[in-house]
This record gives C-alpha cells, sequence and structure tokens, in this order.
C-alpha cells in the first residue's frame, strides 16, 4: 500500500526531469568541415551574383528610361507611333508584334519539340538515342544570325505558297486575312506576304524547339519504371503507356519548358530584324507584310538615336526586360511544383 502511494508523488517528481530532458526534442547540429563551407559559400555566392547582376540590369535600364517615362506616362503602353523627338513614342505596336511572332513560334516549336522528345526517349534505339541528343544540343547551339540567314534566302519563298493557301481558305478569321489581297489571284504580288509575322515566327520557333525539345527529353526520361511496367503489365500499347504514365508524369515540365521557349523567343532580335519590314501600326494580320519587336526596334533606331530617342529605346527595352522575367519565373514556379520537378528535386 505504500508503494502505490508513493508512485504517483514519484511520477510527479520525475515530469520536470522529463519535460526538460528525455521528452524534449533534441537539437541537432553538425559541425560542417572545411570543404563543406567552402562549397557552401561558393554556391551562396554563386546565387547572390546571380541576382545582384540581375537587379543591377533592371536599376540601369530603370534608370536610363526614366527620362522618357517620366515624361510619356502610362500613355508609353497604350501609342502605336515611334517619334521621341516629337513627343510621340509608345510600345503599343511592336509590343503586340513582339507577342503575335512569339505566339507563332511557340505553336510550331510546341508540337515539333514534343514529337521528337517522346521519339528520342520513348521509340528511338538505343544506338541512335544519343546521337540524336547530340544533334538537338547542336541545333540549340546554332547562332540567331545563321537562322535569320536561312530563313531570308531560303525559307522565305518556300512559305508564301503556304501563305497563300491559309488566306484562302482561313482568311475569315481575322488575324489570317490579308488586306490588298486576292488568295484565289495566281498572279497577286509575293511581297504582300514576306516579311510578315509568320515567316518571323517560323524562324523563331526552330531556334527555340531544340531548347524545349532538351527540357522535355529530360522530364519524359525521369518517368518512374514501375510505374510504366505497370502499365505494361496491364495490357497498355506504348501508346498507352505513353499516354498514360510519361505525359502526365512531365506535364509539368512540358508546361515549364514551353514558357522558357516563349521567353527566349520574346527576346530575339537578329533573325527576326532580318526577315521582318518594321513598322509602327498595331499589326494583327499574321500572313500579311510589315511586323515590328520591341528587340528589332532597338537595333534600328540606336545607332542614329538622341540622347531622349536613346532613353525611349531603353523604356522599351525595360518593358522587355520585366516581361521576359515575369514569364521565366512563372516557368520556372510551374516546374518546382510539377510532380517531374519535385522528383527531380529530390
Amino acid at each position: 500500500m505504500l508503494l502505490k502511494k508513493r508512485q504517483p508523488q514519484l511520477a510527479a517528481a520525475r515530469l520536470p526531469a522529463a519535460q526538460s530532458g528525455a521528452d524534449a526534442p533534441r537539437r541537432l547540429y553538425a559541425d560542417p568541415s572545411l570543404p563543406d563551407r567552402a562549397f557552401r559559400a561558393v554556391l551562396r555566392s554563386g546565387g547572390g551574383l546571380v541576382l545582384a547582376v540581375m537587379l543591377l540590369v533592371g536599376g540601369f535600364l530603370l534608370y536610363r528610361a526614366w527620362l522618357a517615362l517620366d515624361r510619356a506616362g502610362w500613355s508609353f503602353l497604350a501609342t502605336a507611333d515611334w517619334a521621341p523627338d516629337a513627343g510621340r513614342f509608345g510600345i503599343a505596336a511592336v509590343l503586340v508584334g513582339t507577342v503575335l511572332i512569339a505566339s507563332v513560334a511557340v505553336c510550331v516549336a510546341v508540337p515539333l519539340a514534343t514529337g521528337a522528345a517522346l521519339y528520342i526517349s520513348e521509340y528511338a534505339p538505343v544506338r541512335l538515342r544519343q546521337t540524336l541528343i547530340s544533334v538537338v544540343d547542336l541545333m540549340a547551339a546554332v547562332p540567331s544570325v545563321v537562322y535569320g540567314l536561312w530563313g531570308v534566302f531560303f525559307l522565305q519563298d518556300k512559305v508564301v505558297p503556304t501563305a497563300r493557301w491559309i488566306s484562302a481558305y482561313l482568311g475569315w478569321i481575322p488575324p489570317f486575312d490579308v488586306q490588298g489581297a486576292d488568295p484565289d489571284d495566281p498572279l497577286a504580288p509575293a511581297s504582300l506576304y514576306t516579311s510578315s509575322t509568320f515567316i518571323a515566327g517560323l524562324v523563331v520557333g526552330m531556334m527555340i524547339a531544340p531548347i524545349v525539345c532538351s527540357i522535355m527529353r529530360e522530364v519524359f526520361s525521369q518517368a518512374p519504371a514501375g510505374e510504366r511496367e505497370g502499365a505494361y503489365a496491364l495490357g497498355a500499347t506504348r501508346w498507352g503507356m505513353i499516354r498514360s504514365v510519361v505525359l502526365p508524369f512531365g506535364k509539368g515540365g512540358m508546361i515549364g519548358g514551353t514558357m522558357l521557349g516563349l521567353g527566349r523567343a520574346l527576346g530575339e532580335t537578329i533573325a527576326v530584324f532580318m526577315i521582318i519590314s518594321l513598322t509602327f501600326d498595331i499589326q494583327w494580320h499574321v500572313l500579311q507584310s510589315g511586323t515590328s519587336s520591341v528587340s528589332s526596334l532597338i537595333a534600328l533606331r540606336y545607332g542614329e538615336a538622341s540622347e531622349f530617342g536613346m532613353s525611349a529605346l531603353m523604356a522599351a527595352g525595360f518593358a522587355l526586360f520585366v516581361m521576359t522575367l515575369i514569364v521565366n519565373f512563372a516557368a520556372s514556379s510551374i516546374v518546382a511544383r510539377s510532380r517531374s520537378g519535385a522528383t527531380s528535386d529530390a
């Protein structure tokens, strides 16, 4: 009886010690060695340097553009004319042209890149796979001026009949209409269809397709082998396995790769500048000659710009910089939240 009476007292006496010691979570601490500390410092320095460079670029553009932005105000986004010395300037026309060229490029690049990535990761023989990967990576390293020359001297003449056909059968859709052209007239001048948004978008699409393909291929190749084998065990064909396992697994990576390609297409300069016929009207007709882009505007007017004109060009560059950052950050967020991104990070 005496022992039973003392048991609650002993438990109460032990409770503070247990709370302070045994039941409290232990705080783990690892003393990193010198190589670990050096490696961590290098990584932090590299990340901080990239962020600092990005902030410096944005700050420099904003500083140089402030004179023009202060005078134009919000009309800078709504004005299509470009005459800074006369007080009429804005990026409405070049911004629309930039978005349309990038949209055409994405529409061309994404199906091509998806098919190539699926073939390399799922269908290509093992001996051929590495060769195809090297070819795709090599295409991504080709300078943009080479793509521009290819588009001007080879692709442009070959695309005119296709543009005529699209205008003839789909001209009732406003973007595919060509003003002043009769698609049924075989003698209609080809100059109405050259130097257009469509041709520039095709060239830029061929430029970004290798980049998008590389990202998609990496994501598709990380699909779990267990789920692949499980789909085959349930009687799925190869395409059924791809549709039920590979494509859902790589959906986030596909979206992220597409948006990264879009960010690359928005800032393309040389190839677009060599192809298009620059105009400062809002041009919605993608098959019609004449379009514009922010990067081509800067390349064209940089050499002859006055001090205020240079500030206006810097304002256009700052707008492109912000738009590209938004697209790239959105792509990074999508990839990080995707299933494939979480798997690769782990």
